[in-house]
């Protein structure tokens, strides 16, 4: 298994915990000192079943300096996480070719 993760992030600590709880040592990658390249993202958005902009943290002051919005293209939206890693909705699971959201972090049980 995989681990997009952010260990500044509550959530994304409770979803490693649970993972190592349950017996899995996940390949553990901070998306933040190693960002996903736009080939990686499409590759996750394809595991996890969602459009780009499903994956995108609004609320972060680089959704609005990117001038994103739900209308964006998927095309932008990569470049812009893929520039602006902490865009990336956090953490993302990865097991095979099933991915979830860790938000909440039981999501993760359903990979498990």
């Amino acid at each position: 298994m995989i681990i997009y993760h952010n260990p500044r992030c509550s959530k994304s600590r409770q979803a490693l915990a649970l993972l190592r709880e349950n017996g899995v040592e996940p390949e553990v990658i901070e998306y933040l000192k190693t960002p996903p390249t736009k080939t990686t993202l499409r590759s996750l958005l394809k595991k996890l079943n969602l459009s780009a902009h499903e994956i995108l943290r609004t609320k972060e002051d680089q959704y609005a300096d990117c001038n994103l919005s739900p209308h964006s293209t998927q095309a932008e939206l990569l470049t812009a996480i893929a520039a602006n890693p902490i865009l990336l909705e956090r953490p993302i699971i990865i097991k095979g070719n099933r991915a979830v959201i860790g938000r909440p972090p039981e999501n993760v049980k359903a990979l498990l």
